[in-house]
């Protein structure tokens, strides 16, 4: 991960960037944008990798699911705001003092515990496909004659034309034909790979939203769509 590591060095992700220069210098060729976390989504293995999480760590997913709910249980005497949390304060001081108080810390760490699994076999998905990032990427620019390449997130203007994420994610799935979900023993995520998968986190959760509006959406028009009855 060496090479990774100092190729995302900047803050900005910035990428075959020019030598340092004063901040009024212009520069010379095409600049072009690629989203790191877009790209690494546009790659069929590890769209697959993640499908593989959701079979391989199925028995965990479902006890996390069937603590959370225990947890939830134990926890309501105390939310007495009725907010689905425990507040500093009041709650917090009452949650300390209860009798079943070591229960739901057992149970907590648990939940962590089964959480940490799953996560580190996503990250680890992660991770492998941005090994192979700076290849793709330089690989593109040097096809398209790109002097620059920034994540467009740090950027307040971009023409269409400049986005050259897609191009890199075609050139990354032939890089990762498969990628693996069990980390090998003594592995420990890149803080690059972690930050990295924190965002497609974000980014597919924002997908889900928008495929379940839409899916309302059509159900709505077909409900009103669908003639009266007799």
């Amino acid at each position: 991960m060496k090479p990774i590591s100092k190729f995302f060095a900047s803050a900005t992700f910035a990428a075959l960037a020019l030598a340092a220069t004063p901040a009024a210098a212009q520069v010379e060729g095409k600049v072009a944008t690629s989203s790191i976390s877009n790209a690494i989504l546009g790659v069929p293995s590890f769209r697959t990798a993640l499908n593989q999480v959701r079979t391989t760590y199925a028995a965990q997913i479902e006890q996390v699911q069937t603590k959370r709910t225990e947890l939830d249980g134990l926890l309501t005497p105390y939310d007495t705001n009725g907010n689905g949390s425990i507040d500093p304060g009041a709650e917090t001081t009452a949650l300390q003092g209860a009798s079943n108080v070591q229960q739901i810390q057992t149970l907590r760490a648990e939940i962590t515990g089964l959480e940490n699994q799953i996560t580190a076999a996503q990250v680890y998905a992660v991770e492998q496909v941005l090994a192979q990032y700076q290849a793709a990427l330089t690989e593109v620019a040097t096809q398209q004659q790109i002097v620059m390449v920034v994540d467009p997130a740090s950027l307040l203007y971009a023409s269409d034309g400049a986005d050259i994420t897609a191009a890199v994610a075609t050139a990354l799935s032939g890089k990762v034909s498969v990628v693996g979900i069990v980390p090998p023993q003594g592995w420990q995520p890149a803080s690059t790979s972690v930050q990295i998968f924190q965002e497609i986190q974000r980014r597919l959760l924002v997908q889900e939203a928008r495929a379940r509006a839409a899916q309302q959406q059509q159900e709505q028009q077909g409900n009103a769509e669908a003639p009266a009855g007799r």
